[in-house]
């Protein structure tokens, strides 16, 4: 493996496991666009990548200390794991069938869209 290559590849992986542990956000947001701009991976390669980072317990250490600190809804956290493998499932099939540029275009519309929402229409009902 190239040493630029992996650098870039130790840039990502830093920077989303950070704004993982400190703002809850590492896979969609932060890896996909990363993946797929820095390392000129095409969208599907940046988002299958970004959820195989995923497949494997990779922010328990973050999730622990939010936990410590009373922050964690173990009930509210099984059931959205639960329904997300499903949700996981259904949406790979029918994203893999997706051309790349439209397939881009909505990934962004969707993240355009919870930015304003999370900027103008925030709610909050949990603690913390």
């Amino acid at each position: 493996m190239e040493i630029k290559l992996f650098i870039g590849l130790a840039i990502i992986g830093l920077l989303a496991g950070f704004l993982s542990g400190t703002l809850g956000v590492g896979g969609g947001v932060i890896m996909v666009p990363l993946i797929a701009y820095v390392l000129a991976v095409g969208q599907h390669g940046a988002q299958g990548t970004s959820l195989a980072v995923l497949a494997v317990p990779v922010t328990a250490l973050a999730a622990y200390n939010y936990y410590q600190e009373g922050y964690v809804n173990w009930k509210y956290s099984l059931l959205i794991a639960a329904f997300f493998i499903v949700g996981g499932y259904f949406g790979s099939k029918l994203a893999v069938n997706i051309p790349q540029a439209t397939l881009r275009k909505i990934f962004g519309v969707v993240m355009i869209i919870i930015a304003i929402k999370m900027i103008f229409f925030t709610k909050t009902k949990l603690a913390g």
